[in-house]
């Protein structure tokens, strides 16, 4: 593996707002990490943890109460607008009324920083734009009016425009909200192809845990109560920190499989032989109805998973439906 450019770093980092009577109220404390070009990086952690306060502040939003951050070595503090306009892409969730524009019109925003006061893209501008709606795949739309957007359609062209600023760190907050879970992965793959593909920084907070432990570089883990810890997903689950942050009732995470399952303790056990995707699945099914698969036939007998059918004393149904109905 080779060695990645630091970009973002925090030191003894504490965010927070100041309240209606002047004090300071303190969300996320003493965090120091850093933050890596050609790495996706997560942020997780449960509602209300503090996760959009914290991306806020990275991104210059909100003034840090406490520590320092600093973006390719220099003082976040120090950098003005539009020289942040030059580090930090951001890509937020609220919907933006930009209706009575086309998609190409909205990717050329993100030339903003470099126009000056009247905007008129140059033959070089236009070429970025192109370049970023390729990148994103969204060249074949940019004709089309944004209120003709889908969800997903609208967020894939807000990460080209991002592109398109040609800053060396993207933030997203929750890019994946609203969005069906096919859109959901084709966004996560996007930015990852993005991080490493173009050496992009690219950091996110997303309520997708299943998502970011499979797809992420390095998680970011934040909670008002435990703190804030990060590491990649591997280490932060052999350490116990994923069940240590999400677990609750009803809820483990599965150190075997890396994510997160349903806690249920059935109380009947049935014998299940087979193999493959059927034997799952059966598996899956008889655990859903509080009863355990076991390789032994025990008092309730033994299910015989065949190729295209199912046996369970002396009965052979076709679908697992039929086979739950036979279970008494």
């Amino acid at each position: 593996m080779k060695t990645l450019k630091e970009t973002i770093r925090v030191e003894r980092l504490t965010t927070g707002y100041t309240g209606r009577n002047g004090s300071k109220v303190a969300v996320t404390g003493s965090l120091s990490a850093s933050l890596h070009g050609g790495e996706l990086t997560c942020l997780l952690g449960p509602n209300g943890a503090g996760k959009s306060t914290l991306l806020r502040t990275l991104s210059g939003f909100l003034p840090p109460l406490d520590g320092e951050i600093f973006i390719e070595g220099k003082r976040l503090s120090a950098h003005t607008p539009a020289e942040l306009a030059k580090v930090i892409g951001v890509v937020l969730t609220e919907r933006l009324h930009l209706n009575n524009m086309t998609v190409e019109e909205l990717v050329g925003l993100g030339r903003s920083p470099y126009t000056g006061f009247w905007g008129r893209l140059s033959g070089e501008d236009r070429r970025i734009v192109n370049r970023s709606m390729e990148l994103v795949r969204v060249e074949g739309m940019r004709g089309r009016m944004v209120s003709t957007l889908s969800d997903g359609e609208r967020q894939k062209v807000m990460i080209a425009k991002a592109l398109a600023q040609e800053t060396p760190v993207i933030f997203l907050d929750e890019p994946t909200a609203f969005l069906d879970y096919p859109s959901k992965v084709e966004i996560m793959q996007l930015l990852l192809s993005l991080a490493h593909g173009e050496g992009k920084t690219v950091f996110l907070s997303t309520h997708d845990l299943e998502l970011s432990l499979q797809i992420a570089d390095r998680i970011w883990l934040v909670d008002k109560s435990k703190g804030v810890v990060t590491g990649t997903p591997e280490d932060l689950s052999l350490a116990g920190e994923m069940g240590r942050f999400f677990e609750r009732e009803g809820v483990v995470f599965d150190l075997d499989a890396g994510l997160f399952r349903i806690d249920s303790r059935p109380e009947r056990e049935i014998g299940v032989t087979g193999e493959g995707a059927r034997l799952n699945m059966v598996r899956k099914a008889l655990f859903r109805c509080g009863i355990r698969a076991t390789d032994q036939a025990g008092a309730a007998g033994m299910i015989e998973v065949k190729p295209d059918s199912y046996t369970y004393k002396g009965h052979t149904v076709l679908t697992i439906e039929e086979l739950l109905s036979l279970i008494e």
